[in-house]
């Protein structure tokens, strides 16, 4: 079996790096870049199974390089967004735009490796997920 690929977006290279560490143990194939527009064409390149996006990166924030992966052919790629941004209208802006989930730094690594298993294994059709259903 394929291991699944997840690309994390993050200006930090020690973030990076352990979540690197940490989803590689747990089987997935990681990839890291450092600032949205190289998050951008890493998606369209490698189409990744899940990624992990930072609001605040430079050269394009991560709120735009969601709002173009799901204005574009990559709008079922599920995104869990990973900043330090705590606000409402931050959480609420990026669910609308199309992030499957949010969560805050700072976090607890395994909550995070939680919700990449619940979002992967719903898009798995040997795993059942209602998503990947087709009718009899």
């Amino acid at each position: 079996m394929t291991p699944r690929r997840i690309l994390v977006a993050d200006d930090d290279p020690l973030l990076r790096a352990l979540l690197v560490h940490r989803l590689a143990a747990e089987g997935y194939h990681v990839t890291t870049v450092e600032n949205g527009s190289e998050a951008l064409a890493a998606i369209a390149g490698q189409r990744p199974d899940l990624v992990v996006l930072d609001a605040l990166m430079p050269v394009m924030d991560g709120f735009e390089v969601l709002r173009r992966l799901k204005a574009g052919g990559l709008s079922d790629t599920p995104v869990i967004m990973l900043t330090a941004l705590k606000r409402e209208q931050d959480i609420v802006g990026a669910l609308q735009l199309g992030a499957a989930d949010y969560l805050v730094k700072p976090f607890i690594p395994n909550e995070l490796s939680q919700r990449v298993r619940r979002l992967l294994e719903s898009r798995d059709p040997s795993a059942g997920g209602a998503r990947d259903r087709r009718p009899a």
